[in-house]
C-alpha cells in the first residue's frame, strides 16, 4: 500500500537542478587535496573585506529573525540604484524571484516563453506550476527575439530573457531589445535577468534595463550578490519592478526569506567599489588568457562577456569532465542543457586558470 501521498501530475515532468559539484565533495570521495573549483561562476576573489567585517559584527545577532522587509539594503540600494525603494524586492538569491515571478504569474496551461539553451530554472519553475514552456532556439548562441515575439500569444504571461545569457555568455544588445519590447503586449511581463550585469556593463551597447522601466511598465530586472559581489553562500538578490508587480511578488514571498547576515553583507558590499573593479578586473583578464589558450587547442568558444567561457570539446564532455575530476579540477559539463560536446569552465584567479589549461591539454593529449 502506497503510504505517502501523490504528488501533482505536473511533477513527473519536472528535472531537478543539478548544481556544480561541491569542492568537500570530491575530496571526501576520491582523497583529493588542493582541489578547484571552476563549475559554478562564483567569484574566485571571495566576499569584500568590507562585507566579512559586516558579518563578524553582526554574527551575535542572529537569535533574532531578520528585517522582512529589508529596510536598511533597501534604502542604501535604491540611492545606488536611483529608484524609488517600493520597486524593489529581495530574494533568496535571484533565483527565488525568478520562482516567485512564477509562482505569481502562471496558471495551469499559461505559457512562458524562454530561449534554448539558456537558464534552467525558468522550466524547472514553469513546470512546477503546470505551465507551457515554449522554447525558441538561439541562433549561433544568440537570442532570436523575433522568433521569440512571434511565439507570444493570449496565453503567454511571461518571457524570461538571461542578459547575459547562462550557460552562454552572449547579450542581448541595447536596439533589439527596444525593438523587442515595443513588440511585447504590455499585459505579457518581461523579466530581464541580469545575473551577471557588472561584468557586462562596461559594454556600450548592453541594456540600460533599469532607463527602459520608465518606458516599460511590464519589465522587471533581477539581479544578484552572488556573482561579482562573492555572496553566493548567503543567497541574496534582488528585483526592481513596478510596484503593482512588487505587489503580486510580495503576495507568494515567504516571510523573512532574505537571512539577517545577508543582509547587513550585502549592504556593506555596495560600499566596496575598489573590490567589484578588481573583481571584473581579474575576470577581464582571466577570460582573455581562457579564450586564448582554448583557440590554441583547436576548441570552439563562445563569445562571452560573463565570468564564464563555453567551448566545445567535439567529443562527450562528461568524459572529459570525469577526467579533469580526478585530477581535482570541477568544472561544468553541459549535457543538461543538451549541449552534450560542451563545457562551460568558471574565471578564476591566475593560478586556477592555468592550472585548467594545463590538465585540460594533459587530459586531451590522453584521449
Amino acid at each position: 500500500m502506497q503510504f505517502f501521498p501523490t504528488t501533482k501530475e505536473n511533477l513527473v515532468r519536472v528535472k531537478n537542478y543539478q548544481p556544480g559539484k561541491p569542492l568537500e565533495e570530491l575530496e571526501r570521495e576520491l582523497g583529493i587535496k588542493n582541489a578547484v573549483k571552476m563549475a559554478s561562476n562564483e567569484n574566485a576573489l571571495g566576499p569584500s573585506p568590507k562585507a566579512l567585517s559586516a558579518l563578524r559584527k553582526n554574527l551575535l545577532k542572529v537569535h533574532r529573525y531578520p528585517d522582512g522587509g529589508c529596510f536598511y539594503l533597501r534604502s542604501k540600494l535604491s540611492k545606488f540604484l536611483g529608484v524609488a525603494p517600493e520597486t524593489l524586492i529581495f530574494g533568496n538569491g535571484s533565483d527565488e524571484l525568478l520562482v516567485f515571478m512564477v509562482r505569481a504569474f502562471v496558471e495551469k496551461d499559461a505559457e512562458v516563453v524562454i530561449a534554448d539553451p539558456t537558464f534552467l530554472i525558468y522550466e524547472i519553475a514553469t513546470s512546477v506550476e503546470n505551465g507551457r514552456v515554449i522554447k525558441v532556439p538561439m541562433k549561433d548562441f544568440r537570442y532570436d527575439l523575433p522568433s521569440m515575439a512571434a511565439r507570444i500569444n493570449g496565453r503567454t504571461r511571461v518571457v524570461f530573457i538571461a542578459n547575459p545569457d547562462n550557460p552562454v555568455g552572449t547579450y542581448v544588445r541595447d536596439r533589439e531589445l527596444l525593438d523587442f519590447l515595443g513588440s511585447v503586449p504590455q499585459n505579457v511581463i518581461v523579466v530581464l535577468d541580469e545575473a551577471y550585469h557588472e561584468f557586462a556593463a562596461v559594454k556600450k551597447n548592453y541594456p540600460d534595463s533599469l532607463e527602459l522601466q520608465k518606458t516599460f511598465r511590464n519589465l522587471v530586472v533581477t539581479r544578484t550578490f552572488s556573482k561579482a559581489y562573492g555572496l553566493s553562500g548567503l543567497r541574496i538578490g534582488y528585483a526592481v519592478a513596478d510596484p503593482s508587480i512588487v505587489n503580486a511578488l510580495n503576495k507568494v514571498r515567504e516571510p523573512f526569506n532574505v537571512n539577517l547576515l545577508a543582509q547587513c553583507a550585502a549592504e556593506a558590499a555596495l560600499d566596496d567599489k575598489a573590490h567589484l573593479k578588481k573583481t571584473v578586473r581579474t575576470v577581464n583578464a582571466g577570460r582573455e588568457f581562457l579564450v586564448k589558450e582554448l583557440k590554441k587547442l583547436k576548441l570552439r568558444v563562445v563569445d562571452t562577456v560573463t565570468n564564464f567561457v563555453l567551448f566545445d570539446l567535439s567529443q562527450d564532455a562528461s568524459a572529459v569532465y570525469d577526467k579533469l575530476l580526478r585530477k581535482g579540477v570541477i568544472v561544468r559539463p553541459m549535457g543538461a542543457w543538451g549541449l552534450k560536446t560542451f563545457m562551460r569552465v568558471t574565471i578564476g584567479k591566475d593560478a586556477e586558470n592555468k592550472r585548467f589549461i594545463r590538465t585540460l591539454k594533459e587530459v586531451l593529449l590522453k584521449n
